[in-house]
């Protein structure tokens, strides 16, 4: 018998830990749940989960925090959960590693389906094709460079794919948001996107290849054919 997902779901309000839990059960999840930052941290450092659910709006620890905090040792996906729906709210969500965001108010049904699709598009497939470009590796769970880990986000692991699989072709802003996030150009969706391949530009940096990725004028983005300056 297949094991259920199994969901972290952090907020400091019952009504929305009920809520966010049985939304998740009609998909099939199975759910744990934490109140603040540090029981959720201590829940996460001794158990497997496939995904958290978190509030931004935390006592004594924001969840940007804990989203940040998981990063630094987990590709796990990240859903968070936030009454700001500015672009700016959005963007520092993503600087702090999440994968997606719902805002509240929310339809259960909503929260439900993005949660699955993200642990849909975040699961490592039995047999990962691997694409190799120059010294970069990046399969479907991992990246590396000269085979050295990069430490990259579910999110930014899938915005490398897609531009790695282009073989130096330019890849659209449209093709780039649907393959990130599965959403199509709106309000503050390419700033979303620049601020997630900042990310992955300083990752690569790290490793020796500081203009990996490039900006296409009006198109998109590229990550040019080695030797190609």
């Amino acid at each position: 018998m297949e094991h259920p997902h199994l969901a972290l779901v952090v907020d400091d309000e019952p009504q929305m830990l009920d809520i966010v839990t049985f939304a998740l059960e009609t998909q099939g999840f199975a759910s744990v749940s934490a109140k603040d930052a540090e029981s959720a941290w201590s829940l996460f450092r001794n158990r497997q989960f496939d995904l958290v659910v978190l509030d931004v709006m935390l006592p004594q620890s924001s969840g940007l925090s804990l989203c940040r905090r998981i990063r630094e040792v987990s590709a796990v996906p990240v859903l968070l959960l936030t009454a700001k729906s500015g672009v700016q709210d959005r963007i520092a969500g993503l600087e702090a590693g999440a994968d997606d965001y719902v805002t509240k108010p929310f339809h259960p049904r909503e929260l439900a389906l993005r949660a699955e699709a993200i642990v849909r598009r975040t699961a490592v497939a039995p047999a990962p094709v691997e694409l190799v470009h120059g010294p970069l590796r990046v399969g479907q769970d991992a990246a590396t460079v000269h085979g050295r880990y990069l430490h990259l986000s579910a999110l930014e692991l899938r915005l490398l794919r897609r531009l790695a699989s282009a073989q130096g072709q330019p890849v659209s802003f449209r093709d780039l948001l649907l393959s990130g996030w599965q959403i199509d150009e709106g309000p503050g969706g390419r700033e979303m996107l620049k601020t997630a391949l900042y990310r992955v530009r300083k990752a690569l940096h790290g490793e020796g290849m500081p203009r990996a990725i490039r900006a296409v004028r009006g198109v998109g983005y590229e990550l040019p054919r080695p030797g190609r300056d």
